[in-house]
């Protein structure tokens, strides 16, 4: 069976402008149809109605002008004007005056909607020969036409409503309006579904960094709050499944240490000599295997985050591993801060610099403030590194890269996995590349 897949071909130049959140896109799915309707129906009624009903009106408007100025010129007397004028007042509500001597005005102002002096324009350029001008814009109500005549200018004024439709702005009012209320109606709705949406994200995002969001409920579209149970009762599995492990693991690790201990224990009240030694180095070396595996599988292992500063953290840190002979060099401000989980961070930034040290004669510890919020710390080595290639290798549980570092006795391949564990528990990463030192450089990216 072969499916189709349609995809709606939209320009890379059109994609930028587009809005990438759900709230921006759910908006424009809604306002977009209903601006391209309101632009639609707006323009039908200028073109089918509005235009047509105005050029009618100038038409007839200009039908009377033309009576005015032919009733005029066939008897231009002052008596003729009062008798001829007052008729256009009674009749047609035109006011119509004589300035003799005068000439047609050069200049005209255009109208906001040039339709209306378009029609006007026509109307009287089909029904007069002489000269003439005028202006719809100086007075409100009114339309100023001026045709020249041989004893000066015959001045008309006429109401606007016998040139133009003067409702459609009207129209267009309650046109804006209505798309205006359609819009922020549709706002209000799409922004409280999204902010559903966005609550779940954040809860998600919260368990995912350790933090338990009590007060989180479902709420919303009924797809959303199915979304939402579906995170509750997956938390629950997975908040049981932790208790689970950590009461197996305090079990566990119970069980071992109690026979390490007596082994320990026997071994001190033996006889030294080498065999001895050799023992008390594998009981060693057991333990302490036995402390990353715990450790790993632990992980989080439910301590709570809590806004600490790193200063204090990262010396405790550095002089455990100076008591433990690593040389030490540190850099790292006073008043930076960061939300984590404080136990977690000193063993991962153990096994860091502890790594560091094994590989290298000096370590660097050094932070950097992100500006866009966020804490960078490099722990840099001057040891033979790691190829570029086999930097995410290295992450890998149990995984020593003996080709390339030196074999690490002590250790069994879960430093590095751990820190990182810990680092993107937070919401951060842990990455390596080249150190200015020359061997390795791991960065820790702690979140703001």
């Amino acid at each position: 069976m072969i499916r189709l897949r349609t995809r709606l071909f939209i320009p890379r130049q059109i994609k930028r402008w587009l809005p990438t959140s759900l709230f921006g896109r759910s908006l424009l799915i809604i306002v977009l149809p209903v601006a391209v309707m309101q632009i639609a129906v707006t323009w039908a009624f200028f073109d089918a109605h509005w235009e047509t009903v105005t050029s009618r009106l100038s038409e007839g408007l200009a039908g009377d002008v033309a009576w005015a100025v032919e009733t005029y010129n066939d008897d231009p007397s002052p008596a003729a004007l009062d008798k001829m004028a007052q008729r256009a007042e009674d009749s047609m509500s035109l006011s119509i005056a004589l300035q003799k001597g005068r000439k047609l005005p050069t200049g005209q102002r255009p109208s906001l909607f040039a339709s209306l002096d378009r029609s006007l324009r026509i109307a009287l350029d089909d029904r007069l020969d002489a000269p003439f001008w005028f202006d719809t814009t100086r007075y409100p109500g009114h339309v100023d036409i001026r045709v020249q005549v041989k004893e000066g200018v015959l001045r008309i004024i006429a109401p606007r409503d016998r040139a133009f439709a003067t409702q459609g702005h009207i129209f267009i009012l309650w046109m804006v309006v209505a798309t205006l209320l359609l819009t922020a109606v549709a706002i209000l709705f799409i922004r409280n579904q999204v902010r559903a949406i966005e609550r779940l994200a954040d809860a998600a995002d919260a368990f995912g960094r350790g933090i338990d969001q009590a007060a989180f409920k479902p709420h919303g579209a009924r797809e959303v709050r199915m979304a939402a149970q579906a995170f509750l009762a997956m938390k629950e599995r997975i908040q049981r499944h932790i208790e689970q492990r950590t009461a197996l693991l305090a079990s566990v690790s119970h069980d071992l240490r109690t026979p390490l201990t007596r082994l320990k224990l026997e071994l001190a009240l033996a006889e030294p000599d080498a065999q001895v030694q050799a023992m008390q180095r594998d009981l060693s070396e057991m333990e302490h295997m036995i402390d990353e595996y715990l450790s790993f599988a632990r992980g989080e292992g439910g301590e709570a985050t809590r806004e600490v500063m790193l200063r204090p953290l990262i010396e405790e840190v550095c002089e455990g591993a100076s008591r433990a002979g690593a040389r030490i060099e540190l850099a790292i401000g006073d008043d930076l801060s960061a939300i984590l989980r404080p136990q977690a961070f000193k063993r991962a930034l153990a096994n860091l610099i502890d790594n560091a040290a094994a590989h290298g004669e000096t370590v660097r510890v050094s932070s950097m403030a992100r500006p866009s919020g966020g804490v960078w710390i490099f722990v840099d080595d001057d040891g033979p590194g790691i190829p570029d290639a086999l930097h995410e290798e290295a992450f890998r549980p149990f995984n020593r890269l003996d080709e390339s570092r030196n074999q690490n006795e002590k250790g069994v391949g879960l430093g590095l996995a751990i820190a990182r564990d810990m680092a993107r528990g937070l919401g951060g990463d842990l990455t390596l590349e080249r150190s200015p030192m020359g061997g390795l450089r791991a960065v820790l990216r702690l979140p703001g």
